[in-house]
């Protein structure tokens, strides 16, 4: 059974070979580890093979794992679930990114509540790419809307745009789905250069990272490929 050691090498040599193969810089795409459910000991197992960027999705479970390794300060934590209005006060306390931004209530209760001390917190608006009725996120003709209104939010950097397509589509509808959003991320720079960096797409997953590295991606979210599967629940 290989460690977590190992199955970080694995990645990032996927992460490699594919960022090559799509002509760009090799530190053009970064690893986002997804470590929901997992334990602080696992999460300090990728930190020490020198993983340090964590996504997590429940506000809870990540604020216990904060604390428990807040002796590894350089460790960067993302946000990638839902986000529910009476939890943006803490993701906006405890969090760097912000990968699930999907309506302008969620964005300005972020930037009333991320703490003056603090740099400004990345975002990324979760766009549902492929119009499923069971996934969160905002429709795509809803962008030029909320994205000069969110660009202008004190306290926020909107850094670009999050999608998880439907993964059961064929390879090529799949590929067309990351091409749409890293076309529309070019669009709204080009309309909207004073909104904020948007420079990140964050899309790609374990199974089809290369896919969406080759259409773009700057941040791929991998958690099976590191961890291993999940255990069933009983």
């Amino acid at each position: 059974m290989s460690s977590i050691s190992d199955n970080l090498g694995s990645v990032t040599r996927r992460i490699q070979k594919a960022t090559l193969q799509a002509g760009r810089e090799l530190d053009s795409v970064n690893l986002l580890a997804v470590s929901k459910t997992r334990n602080a000991g696992e999460l300090r197992e990728a930190a020490a093979a020198g993983q340090r960027a964590f996504g997590e999705n429940y506000v809870q479970e990540a604020l216990d794992k904060i604390a428990e390794l807040s002796d590894l300060p350089d460790i960067v934590w993302h946000f990638i679930g839902p986000v529910q209005s009476n939890k943006t006060r803490q993701i906006a306390s405890a969090f760097s990114w912000v990968h699930s931004v999907d309506r302008l209530k969620i964005a300005r209760r972020l930037s009333e509540q991320r703490d003056a001390h603090l740099p400004p917190l990345n975002i990324c608006l979760q766009v549902n790419i492929n119009n499923e009725a069971t996934k969160s996120g905002c429709r795509p003709d809803e962008l030029p809307e909320l994205v000069p209104e969110i660009g202008q939010l004190p306290g926020l950097s909107l850094r670009g745009l999050m999608a998880i397509p439907d993964p059961d589509q064929p390879e090529a509808e799949l590929r067309a789905s990351f091409r749409k959003l890293a076309n529309t991320l070019k669009q709204l720079k080009q309309a909207f250069p004073e909104a904020g960096p948007l420079d990140t797409l964050s899309m790609g997953m374990s199974g089809d990272m290369e896919m969406a590295i080759a259409e773009g991606a700057t941040w791929v979210r991998v958690g099976t490929a590191i961890f291993g599967e999940r255990p069933q629940k009983s």
